[in-house]
């Protein structure tokens, strides 16, 4: 069984999340082919998650969906391909459901676990239930959620081979891409460790501790979408139902009460740590660890020990 993987890259290196798009097709026991574009640092790390082969398009060297959609298309029929995978961040959302149509075939989106008994298991209703989709078509598109599986270590490399293909022409053009972060921080929905933050904070000149909690566990920064609205943070951090839907390994909480629309999109995490001044916070209730006290007493608290237990590593 041949698998295409479609991976994005970042500075010439397979995303996190692709690498695990990347695994989990080996998982499921078939030949991960991986399709990217513009250019690579060799392999791009596609062969130490199991990738055999690794194609690149030259020709596309900005992000463009409806390019790279036919680009995957035309290398899944190609190659021979029984299922597409790809990672369910925003380039995955872009092109797979557009691959799925092109090839009419079925398509999970953001699925959770590998196949079991021909069942793809996902999250349903703001991840409060888990369905198991049975697909009917021979080939299959399925996208995976970040941070779901883990990656596969292989000692090998993948043979990596060019194409002049350009995707054809395009109803948008792209002009530049702008990343959002610039400091090298890990994208939240591939993030392990998250410190969030909400209106607890009182204003965005208090951010600072918030930023240091961070960097000394190397995790990535988050709010609620009042702190967005408001502008103390950029969009772009802002988790919950109607903005990015995360499942680190480990999610502390601070100051923000924990309305339902936050807990969808942040109820994935593994171990979640909860800050807050008033008891009967919602968020307790789906804590595993909660401490009830003053953000600004409790916080340095925190940093301190954090940087006591890395001086002692």
């Amino acid at each position: 069984m041949k698998a295409i993987v479609f991976a994005d890259h970042k500075s010439g290196k397979i995303t996190k999340a692709g690498l695990e798009a990347i695994s989990y097709a080996k998982g499921m026991g078939a030949e991960p082919i991986v399709v990217s574009y513009g250019s690579l640092e060799g392999d791009g790390g596609a062969g130490s998650a199991g990738a055999t082969e690794v194609v690149v398009a030259t020709a596309i060297q900005q992000f463009d969906g409806q390019k790279l959609t036919r680009l995957v298309v035309k290398m899944a029929e190609e190659k021979g391909a029984n299922v597409v995978i790809s990672s369910h961040d925003h380039a995955g959302k872009m092109v797979a459901p557009r691959v799925a149509a092109r090839l009419d075939v079925a398509m999970v989106s953001g699925a959770t676990a590998l196949p079991a008994d021909g069942n793809v298991r996902k999250n349903v209703f703001s991840g409060k239930a888990m369905a198991d989709i049975n697909l009917k078509t021979d080939k299959q598109v399925i996208t995976v959620m970040p941070n779901s599986v883990g990656i596969s270590q292989s000692e090998g490399t993948a043979n990596v081979s060019t194409t002049d293909f350009d995707g054809g022409n395009s109803a948008v053009t792209v002009k530049a891409f702008h990343p959002l972060s610039t400091d090298g921080s890990v994208p939240l929905p591939e993030a392990e460790l998250v410190v969030s933050a909400g209106r607890g904070l009182k204003g965005p000149e208090n951010w600072g501790m918030i930023e240091e909690l961070a960097k000394e566990l190397g995790a990535t920064t988050a709010c609620s979408r009042p702190v967005a609205d408001t502008g103390w943070r950029p969009h772009h951090e802002h988790v919950g139902q109607t903005g990015v839907a995360i499942r680190p390994n480990l999610y502390i909480a601070i100051g923000i009460s924990g309305a339902i629309q936050h807990l969808a999109g942040v109820n994935a995490s593994k171990t979640i740590v909860v800050v807050n001044t008033d008891p009967e916070a919602p968020f307790f209730k789906s804590a595993d660890y909660g401490i009830v006290g003053d953000a600004f007493e409790v916080v340095p608290k925190l940093i301190e020990a954090v940087k006591e237990f890395n001086a002692n590593k």
